[in-house]
Formats: C-alpha cells, structure tokens, sequence
C-alpha cells in the first residue's frame, strides 16, 4: 500500500511538473510575440515621425527660400 502511494504521489509530481513547464514555454512565446509586436510598433512610430520632421524641415526650408527670393 505504502508503495502504491508513493508511486501515486511520485507520477502525479511528475505530471505536475511537466505540466508548469509546458506552461511556462507557452508564456515566453507569448511574451516573445508581444515585445516582437510592440518592438514592430514602435519602429513604426518612429518611421512616421521622422518622416513628419523631415516634411516640417523640407517646409521650414522653403518657407526660408521663398523669403529669400522676396526680398
């Protein structure tokens, strides 16, 4: 009986082991694809506003030359 148990309690901490660490897999994939979404996100955020500051430069600089050519 004792051993029974024992077999009992050794397969069901096995299984509960196996268990965490199959979970623990899935929330670092997750993890991994939520930082590879943010990080794609963020680059596009970055792309949009250099191109904004590019436009607003370009603007600027006209805005300059035009004067420029007034006077």
């Amino acid at each position: 009986m004792k051993k029974l148990f024992l077999g009992l309690l050794v397969a069901s901490f096995t299984l509960s082991i196996y268990s965490c660490r199959e979970t623990t897999e899935e929330n670092i994939e997750n993890d991994f694809e939520e930082v590879g979404n943010d990080l794609e996100e963020t680059g596009e955020d970055i792309e949009s506003g250099l191109e904004e500051t590019g436009n607003e430069i370009e603007e600027e600089y006209e805005e300059e030359v035009n004067e420029d050519e007034e006077i």
